[in-house]
C-alpha cells in the first residue's frame, strides 16, 4: 500500500517535470492598421494605398524581417468554422493577390504564411452569432452617455485618438511601412486601455454601459486567444496579425497564460525600417 502510494507520487512528479521542460509557445502579437480602410472602426485612418510598388517593396522588406522569428503558425482577423480554425481563403491564396487585396490579413498575413511554407492560415476571430450580445456595444454607451449628461466622457476619449490619428495619416507621406508598425506596436495610445477606462463611469448605479463595454471587449479577446490555444502546441511559434485595438489584450494573455509567452515584434519591424 505505501509503495502504491509512493510510486503515485513519482508519477505526478515526472508528469509535473515533463510538463515543466515543455517549451512555451511563443506568440508574436502584431498590432496592424487596416490597410484597407473597412471603416468599422469606432475611429478610423485613411490609409494610402499599398498596391504601389514602394509599398509592395516595403511590406517584402516587412515580411523578410518577421520570417525571422519562423512562425510554426499564422493567425489572422478572420473567422473560420473548420475544424483548428483553417482559412479556405489562404488555401485560395496566390501571390498575385498581393496586387489587388490592400489588407493586411493578404498583405502581411498570407504573404508571410506563403513565404514561409505554411499549408494552413487559422482564422481565430469571434463575433457574435445569432441570440449572442454585441462583444462592442459603442451605440449603446453614446445613447447612455447622453441620457446621464456625459457625452463629453465619451468625446475626450475619442479626442486624443483621432489627434493621433490625424497625425499618423499625415506621416504616411513619408514614413515607410514598417516604420508605421513599429508606431502600432509600440505607442502607447495602442498597448493602453485608457479611453475604455475613463469610459467606466459611463452610466449609473444601476446602468454600467461604459463597464459593460469593457467587458464584452474583454471577452472578444479572450476568446480569441482561446481559439489560438486550441491551434496551439508547446515549441509553436505563432505570429497572430491583428488590428492594433486588440494588442493590449492578446499581448496580456500571451504574457500571462501558463505555457506561453508573448515576443515583441518591434525589434523584428526595426530591421525592416533599416
Amino acid at each position: 500500500m505505501f509503495k502504491a502510494i509512493l510510486t503515485g507520487i513519482a508519477a505526478i512528479f515526472v508528469a509535473a517535470s515533463a510538463n515543466a521542460a515543455e517549451k512555451p509557445v511563443q506568440v508574436m502579437v502584431l498590432g496592424a492598421y487596416h490597410f484597407g480602410n473597412p471603416g468599422l472602426d469606432t475611429n478610423n485612418i485613411k490609409v494610402d494605398s499599398v498596391l504601389t510598388p514602394d509599398k509592395q517593396k516595403q511590406l517584402d522588406a516587412v515580411a523578410t524581417a518577421l520570417l525571422t522569428f519562423k512562425p510554426t503558425h499564422v493567425m489572422v482577423e478572420m473567422q473560420s468554422e473548420e475544424p483548428d480554425f483553417n482559412l479556405a481563403a489562404y488555401r485560395r491564396f496566390t501571390t498575385d493577390r498581393l496586387k489587388t487585396e490592400a489588407n493586411e490579413i493578404d498583405q502581411i498575413g498570407f504573404r508571410i504564411a506563403n513565404r514561409a511554407g505554411l499549408a494552413e492560415v487559422q482564422g481565430i476571430d469571434e463575433q457574435p452569432k445569432a441570440g449572442e450580445p454585441d462583444y462592442y456595444p459603442y451605440d449603446l454607451v453614446q445613447s447612455i452617455a447622453a441620457q446621464f449628461g456625459q457625452t463629453k466622457i465619451l468625446d475626450d476619449g475619442n479626442a486624443t485618438v483621432k489627434t493621433w490619428l490625424a497625425q499618423f495619416e499625415n506621416d504616411q507621406k513619408t514614413a515607410s511601412v514598417a516604420s508605421l508598425l513599429v508606431r502600432t506596436n509600440s505607442d502607447p495610445l495602442y498597448l493602453k486601455m485608457d479611453s475604455y477606462y475613463s469610459w467606466l463611469r459611463i452610466g449609473d448605479k444601476d446602468v454600467q454601459a461604459g463597464a459593460d463595454l469593457n467587458a464584452m471587449w474583454y471577452l472578444r479577446n479572450a476568446k480569441i486567444f482561446g481559439k489560438l490555444m486550441h491551434v496551439a502546441k508547446p515549441g509553436d511559434r505563432v505570429l497572430v496579425v491583428y488590428g492594433g485595438g486588440h494588442s493590449f489584450w492578446l499581448r496580456h494573455f500571451a504574457r500571462e497564460t501558463p505555457g506561453f509567452t508573448f515576443v515583441d515584434p518591434v525589434p523584428y519591424l526595426k530591421k525592416a525600417v533599416r
